[in-house]
């Protein structure tokens, strides 16, 4: 977005899209770790080094299993869902805010039958993120909790 000739304002339209933002979906290849999911960059000012983006998940979709170098900030507009934070999973809605610290492992997952929106406060410039390994897999997976979260298995 070119922040220097937009307009400052965004006027929200139905379905959780707004003006003069692109809606963009991920590919939805069998080898991608994530899916169903989309992402809109609502904000992206390097004067305030930061980007504030929307990303949505239909139902039964999930982000991507990461981590990174970069800290951010997530706050859930709709829907609910699961999260893996750090070795933690808890459940989440709307208006819940998930802090993220740097090199913590984490994931976002869709409840099914609905979809699932969240804003995402990022740095401008960030490092890449980082999926795990398959040793690195294998340890998230010793534990039951992010066992059955990785496996989709129903937590509540």
């Amino acid at each position: 977005m070119d922040t220097e000739h937009a307009s400052p304002f965004r006027s929200a339209q139905p379905g959780f899209r707004w003006d003069g933002v692109a809606h963009m979906p991920y590919k939805q290849d069998g080898s991608a770790p994530f899916k169903d999911i989309s992402r809109q960059v609502l904000f992206d000012d390097p004067a305030l080094a930061c980007q504030l983006r929307y990303f949505e998940m239909d139902a039964g979709g999930h982000s991507t299993l990461e981590r990174h170098e970069h800290a951010h900030a997530v706050m859930i507009l709709r829907g609910h869902g699961h999260c893996l934070v750090d070795g933690e999973v808890r459940a989440v809605g709307p208006q819940d805010l998930i802090s993220i610290p740097a090199w913590a492992w984490h994931q976002f997952r869709a409840t099914r039958g609905e979809s699932f929106g969240f804003l995402c406060m990022v740095n401008h410039l960030r490092d890449k993120p980082q999926i795990p390994t398959e040793e690195e897999l294998a340890a998230l997976r010793a534990h039951p909790a992010i066992r059955a979260f990785l496996n989709d298995t129903p937590l509540d």
